[in-house]
């Protein structure tokens, strides 16, 4: 693994891995400071999946490649397939500005990679230690899914915020392809099914592919939200740069193994992402336009592309 854009650091931040004690020859850090790895003289190396709700976890890191022919592209939705990454931000913008009663609130440049690519809980948790650390993570998630509810209606209803949703430059084309390869197609979101499935059919509407359900041959999102007095899914805990929602995706919804994981490969345009799917064993293929360089995790991906016919042209 190329670890060229990642920063030196003296310990894990759990201070259980220190460079140059027990056999640990490294201990670096994505820029976004996310996720680190540790190096051992071994050879060996794990990623700490630091967690802003509490719950951080140990991953083995895979080896990936990439063998052809391949048998299966997994991409992510927000930033990828669809550009809607501003709208969201905008959402938790909307969420902050109630938690603190100043409609005139806005978010600053340099929050950008805290509040996309993760979870809901996570964004939501980093705005309320930066800007109002007197208020909880449950009650910003009930003015976020409020905002969340009243704009998505407003989009189905064919009057919400122009251009929420937006179909990515050539990924009609680029999808199209990948069938007539014979390619196995998975979506991936960290998004929550509420907010990423009117995403998805608004997009398919949009670009005039039908139901997305009939096109995609797995479709795997961050579940159903949780709320009082309503059962919920498992999903805030577990998302990217978890290995999780791409790992279920590959294994459950298309059926290839852990041991054919390097005849996938997966597209994102998120640090999260990328991270995600290196922990799960599949090969990165990184999009520009998101957060990758500035969190730090180019160096991470197997290829690293401007538009998706570059990447059709590594794929075939």
């Amino acid at each position: 693994m190329q670890m060229d854009h990642l920063i030196n650091l003296e310990q894990t931040c759990d201070a259980a891995f220190v460079a140059g004690q027990q056999g640990v020859v490294e201990v670096k850090g994505t820029a976004d400071r996310k996720v680190e790895f540790v190096t051992h003289e071994n050879g060996k190396q794990f990623a700490l999946v630091k967690s802003a709700m509490g719950y951080p976890a140990y991953y083995p890191v895979h080896d990936v490649k990439i063998e052809k022919p391949l048998k299966a592209v997994l991409m992510d939705l927000d930033g990828t397939t669809v550009h809607s990454e501003h709208f969201w931000i905008w959402i938790i913008e909307q969420t902050t500005a109630s938690l603190l009663g100043d409609p005139k609130f806005e978010l600053e440049g340099s929050d950008e990679p805290h509040v996309s690519g993760h979870s809901v809980s996570e964004h939501l948790q980093y705005c309320i230690d930066k800007y109002c650390p007197d208020k909880s993570v449950e009650e910003a998630r009930k003015w976020y899914f409020k905002h969340t509810n009243f704009e998505m209606n407003e989009i189905m209803e064919g009057r919400g915020k122009p251009n929420a949703f937006t179909p990515s430059p050539g990924i009609k084309d680029f999808l199209y392809e990948l069938k007539d390869m014979g390619v196995k197609i998975g979506l991936v979101t960290s998004g929550l099914y509420e907010k990423a499935w009117p995403e998805i059919l608004d997009a398919f509407k949009t670009l005039g592919m039908g139901d997305p359900n009939e096109f995609y041959d797995a479709i795997i999102t961050a579940g159903h939200a949780i709320r009082p007095g309503e059962p919920g899914t498992l999903g805030e805990l577990s998302p990217k740069p978890h290995p999780w929602l791409y790992a279920e995706a590959a294994r459950v919804g298309l059926g290839i193994p852990f041991e054919e994981r390097h005849s996938v490969v997966g597209i994102e345009d998120s640090g999260a992402g990328v991270l995600s799917l290196m922990l799960a064993g599949f090969a990165p293929l990184g999009i520009s336009g998101g957060n990758i360089v500035d969190s730090g995790t180019q160096s991470l991906c197997t290829h690293y592309d401007d538009n998706f016919e570059q990447i059709l042209a590594r794929l075939k």
